[in-house]
């Protein structure tokens, strides 16, 4: 598959939703390809959001897809366990490999890697870094949900750098426009929807609002999602969300 027309997909609407976090995401450090799991945190919020998530869902008309990454997997099951839907996993919706980047922080790679990182901020090629290019990430990714089998809705649990790539590519966006939406947050999701030959963002970045401190899990009032088109940005110092 090439960068080129997009192909039909088997599903007509589409959440994308990042993972909860994990202790590489509160230091800052570029995960990659690399394994680390939920943290306490990112498994309270997988908990959390999964309701707000399948809100709607039918199950007899809804497919779960993951990465097959443990932190993914694991946020995909809090989902598919209540919904009462197998969770698939699939390799090819992997975060963006990142090369010699992966397991090291921001402030490490600015360090070590000064140049390699002012384009990758600026949203330019990073040459010299290995890993992947970003339009492979696009193809990869657009090639698993092209496998799907037919349904209403695909729930498609992945990361921020695959969910940029792909959203950009089912958007239609080109190189240039790399980066025009933010970042997913630690659990966020985005939903797409098919209209005429085209696909159409209609939700970004919806998060669900942690419980404020003091309050008791499982008593009144339940943490609310967030009401805006465009969540709550990501903490600065994630390093997969830029």
């Amino acid at each position: 598959m090439t960068s080129g027309a997009l192909p039909a997909l088997p599903v007509a609407r589409l959440l994308l939703w990042r993972h909860g976090r994990t202790e590489w995401n509160a230091e800052g450090r570029f995960q990659g390809q690399l394994d680390p799991p939920l943290d306490e945190r990112g498994r309270r919020q997988a908990a959390q959001a999964a309701p707000y998530v399948a809100a709607g869902l039918k199950p007899d008309d809804t497919v779960v897809v993951s990465s097959d990454l443990v932190r993914a997997t694991e946020t995909a099951r809090a989902l598919g366990g209540p919904l009462g839907v197998e969770v698939r996993l699939d390799g090819r919706l992997r975060e963006h490999g990142m090369g010699s980047w992966e397991g090291l922080t921001r402030a490490e790679v600015a360090d070590r890697f000064p140049e390699q990182y002012a384009d990758w901020m600026a949203g330019r090629p990073v040459r010299g870094r290995g890993g992947e290019d970003p339009a492979a990430v696009a193809d990869r990714a657009l090639e698993a949900l092209a496998d799907l089998p037919p349904a209403g809705t695909a729930v498609v649990v992945t990361h921020g750098g695959t969910a940029g790539r792909l959203m950009e590519r089912l958007l239609e966006l080109g190189a240039e426009h790399r980066r025009v939406f933010g970042p997913l947050g630690n659990c966020a999701w985005s939903e797409l929807t098919v209209q005429g030959t085209h696909w159409r963002l209609l939700r970004h970045n919806s998060s669900v609002l942690p419980y404020h401190e003091g309050h008791v899990q499982g008593a009144e009032p339940a943490p609310a999602v967030t009401t805006t088109p465009y969540g709550g940005a990501p903490p600065p110092g994630d390093a997969e969300a830029v």
